[in-house]
C-alpha cells in the first residue's frame, strides 16, 4: 500500500491530469450546489458589489472580474447577463480554472489556469480555499504533531514530525485540539491572489472558522452525487476542508468579514416574503417574487450556506459602500 501526506494526496486526487475531480466533464454542479448554482441571486449580489468597485476605482476604463476558481463559468455567464450595458463595454472578465473551457461560455470570458497580474477591479473566489490542498497533522502519545499520512483508500497512519513552516504555523494559529489542519498553503494562495491585484477588492466566501471558533477534530470530508462522503483520495469525490480565515486575512491590507448572511442582505438579497396584497393585483408578480424569496431564504440561511465567512480585502481602493459602515461586517484584525 502506497502512503504520501494529505497535500500531496488532495493535489492528485482534485487536480490530477489523469481522472482528477475538478477535471471531470460533470463539473461540480453534477455533485454539489454552491450558492452559484442555487440562485441567480448570488450573482446579481457580485453584480452590485462590481459596480461599487468600479465607483470606488472612479470607473476605470478596463474594470477586471477575477473568478478564482471559476468551476464552469456559472458566476461570470450570471453576472454578464445582469450588468448594465455601460460596464459591459469596460468590463474584462477572467475565469481562472484548471479545468478545460466549457462550451457554450460568453465569448467574453478569458478562461486562464492562472491568475491575471497588475488588474484593477474585483476578484471573487467562491469556495474556492477549502479545495487548496493542505497537509493534516494529528497528536501522538507524547502531544507531539505529527504529519498524517493517507492510503488511496483513505486509511490514514501517522508520519514524521510537524516541523518547519506548519510547525510555526500551528503554534501560531491553531494551538489546541488533537487535530489541525495546516493551513499555511492556503495562505500563501490568497497572498498571491491579492498581490495579483493592482487596485481593487479581493473576496473570499468559504467555509471557515476562526481562533475564536477553531474545531476541535478535522473538517477534512468528501463529496459525491449531492451527499457527504468518506474522504478518500482517490478523485472520485471533493475533498474540502474549513479554512482558517483569520490565516489567510494578508497582513497590511484593509481587512473585513461577516457571514454570508449579513454580506449578501448588505447586498439586498434576503428571504423577505412579498406583500400578500401583491397576489391580488399581479398573480404573476406575487409568484415571482415567492420563490426569489425561497431563494434569498437558501442563499442566507444561518444553518446553511448563509453561514460561510466572507473575507473582503481593499487593495489600494476605498472600501465599497455595502462593507463600509454596516454592523454586520467587523474588522478583521490577523
Amino acid at each position: 500500500m502506497s502512503w504520501m501526506r494529505w497535500r500531496t494526496a488532495m493535489e492528485q486526487a482534485l487536480y490530477g491530469t489523469d481522472g482528477g475531480f475538478y477535471r471531470r466533464p460533470e463539473g461540480p454542479a453534477g455533485h454539489f450546489r454552491t450558492s452559484v448554482h442555487a440562485s441567480p441571486r448570488y450573482a446579481g449580489a457580485v453584480t452590485r458589489l462590481l459596480t461599487e468597485v468600479d465607483v470606488a476605482l472612479g470607473h476605470p476604463e478596463e474594470l477586471a472580474l477575477v473568478d478564482v476558481g471559476a468551476g464552469r463559468g456559472e458566476l461570470l455567464a450570471g453576472v454578464l447577463a445582469a450588468v448594465g450595458p455601460e460596464l459591459a463595454g469596460r468590463l474584462r472578465p477572467y475565469a481562472v480554472e484548471l479545468a478545460d473551457r466549457p462550451a457554450g461560455l460568453p465569448e467574453p470570458v478569458v478562461w486562464t489556469d492562472r491568475l491575471p497580474d497588475g488588474v484593477s477591479g474585483l476578484l471573487f473566489a467562491n469556495e474556492w480555499l477549502d479545495n487548496v490542498p493542505l497537509d493534516s497533522a494529528e497528536r501522538d502519545e507524547q502531544g507531539d504533531l505529527r504529519y498524517l499520512e493517507v492510503a488511496p483508500d483513505g486509511t490514514e497512519r501517522l508520519g514524521g514530525p510537524v516541523d518547519g513552516a506548519d510547525a510555526d504555523w500551528a503554534a501560531r494559529w491553531w494551538p489546541e485540539g488533537p487535530r489541525v489542519e495546516l493551513g499555511g498553503p492556503r495562505d500563501a494562495a490568497w497572498a498571491a491572489a491579492v498581490g495579483s491585484l493592482e487596485r481593487g477588492l479581493a473576496v473570499a466566501v468559504d467555509y471557515a472558522h476562526t481562533r475564536a471558533d477553531r474545531p476541535l477534530f478535522e473538517t477534512l470530508t468528501g463529496f459525491r452525487d449531492g451527499r457527504e462522503v468518506r474522504p478518500v483520495p482517490d478523485g472520485s469525490c471533493d475533498l474540502t476542508a474549513h479554512v482558517a480565515l483569520d490565516a489567510v486575512a494578508v497582513r497590511g491590507v484593509h481587512s473585513l468579514w461577516t457571514t454570508q448572511r449579513e454580506a449578501l442582505r448588505a447586498l439586498g438579497v434576503d428571504g423577505a416574503r412579498p406583500p400578500l396584497a401583491l397576489a391580488s393585483s399581479d398573480p404573476v408578480a406575487y409568484l415571482r417574487a415567492l420563490g426569489g424569496a425561497g431563494e434569498g431564504a437558501e442563499l442566507t440561511d444561518p444553518a446553511g450556506l448563509g453561514g460561510f465567512g466572507w473575507l473582503a480585502q481593499a487593495v489600494r481602493m476605498p472600501v465599497p459602500e455595502s462593507l463600509g459602515g454596516l454592523s454586520g461586517w467587523q474588522t478583521l484584525t490577523p
